[in-house]
């Protein structure tokens, strides 16, 4: 059983300390990484995350810090990371215990770096973790919205759908609810290509391009989304549900999404490079843009003219109105 395990938090960021404070209002205490001593210190001493987040208290007593990550998964039954994708691989690195039969929670919202695979197919490759113990968390939910404890909702994937339910119960309470799904690879690659279309809503908001524009946009970037995720998981799936269709709405509106943030300084005439040295946390979509395009020309190859355009004003330098331009006469 989960609840009478051990639970690793592994990440430091927002969506850790989130995911951290959700865990122990349902287990009795957990473990939890952070890679920098003197942060752990700092967090002790303050009683919250002194870098995010910051509102929410912890009772630091039920918290066993690690700073050393295998140390932190060697101790642990059920190993939840919560990292941005391109710290990933640094990340994972550093795991030298054998964790093969443990359960891994994937909350990264991003492909692997380099590999263009999900999290959950890295670490059946490189860990030989079991399909069974492999989980993953999806939205639609805000690590903001979470610390202000707004109601909020989460969907839990896992092929065991007991093991789905049981992980969903230590994350219930309060103002947040779960979802259960056996859709796997559906929820990682929905929340990849989440983060894509949020850029691309951002541009579009910054270019002040309008709501009528903007609405076209997201409903076709859900079509968009139900091709590529049918095409490389051909399982039954309604793209409607919550995983898939709510997280793409909310990652595209909100202004906690720093994927449309970044696209909104992208719309308003900020160079790429510039959006990324403004932003203070990592744009995930950036990075998957790359991952989903070099996935669909290369395997899957369906139509996706707005993660096309995507790719070329943030690989290609395409200028903005040109590459929203030359979807206008695909959306329907």
């Amino acid at each position: 059983m989960m609840k009478d395990g051990r639970i690793a938090v592994i990440g430091g960021g927002s969506w850790a300390t989130a995911i951290a404070k959700l865990l122990l209002g349902n287990c009795e205490r957990i473990s939890w990484f952070i890679r920098r001593p003197e942060r752990i210190e700092e967090f002790k001493r303050k009683g919250h995350n002194p870098v995010y987040l910051s509102d929410i208290r912890f009772d630091t007593e039920r918290i066993d810090f690690f700073s050393d990550i295998s140390d932190a998964c060697c101790d642990a039954d059920t190993i939840v990371v919560a990292v941005p994708s391109p710290f990933f691989l640094e990340t994972a690195a550093g795991i030298q215990c054998d964790i093969s039969e443990k359960n891994v929670v994937s909350a990264v919202k991003g492909m692997v770096p380099g590999k263009n695979m999900t999290i959950s197919e890295f670490f059946a490759g490189k860990f030989g973790c079991h399909k069974d113990n492999l989980l993953v968390i999806g939205g639609p939910c805000h690590a903001e919205e979470v610390a202000l404890e707004r109601l909020s909702y989460l969907t839990i994937g896992c092929r065991n759908v007991d093991k789905s339910r049981e992980f969903a119960g230590l994350m219930s309470g309060g103002s947040l609810r779960t979802i259960v799904s056996d859709d796997v690879a559906g929820i990682e690659y929905a929340a990849v290509l989440k983060n894509v279309y949020a850029i691309a809503g951002g541009i579009v908001s910054g270019m002040k391009a309008g709501d009528n524009f903007m609405a076209m946009l997201a409903c076709n970037a859900a079509r968009e989304m139900r091709l590529f995720i049918d095409a490389v998981s051909p399982i039954k799936r309604d793209i409607c549900l919550s995983a898939y269709l709510g997280d793409l709405l909310v990652t595209a509106y909100s202004r906690f999404s720093r994927n449309h943030n970044f696209g909104s300084m992208i719309g308003k005439g900020y160079s790429v490079t510039a959006a990324k040295m403004e932003m203070e946390m990592v744009a995930e979509g950036y990075y998957g843009t790359k991952c989903i395009y070099e996935i669909n020309r290369d395997s899957v190859r369906v139509e996706m003219p707005i993660l096309n355009a995507v790719y070329k004003i943030l690989y290609k330098r395409e200028q903005p109105q040109k590459a929203i331009q030359g979807i206008w006469d695909s959306l329907r």
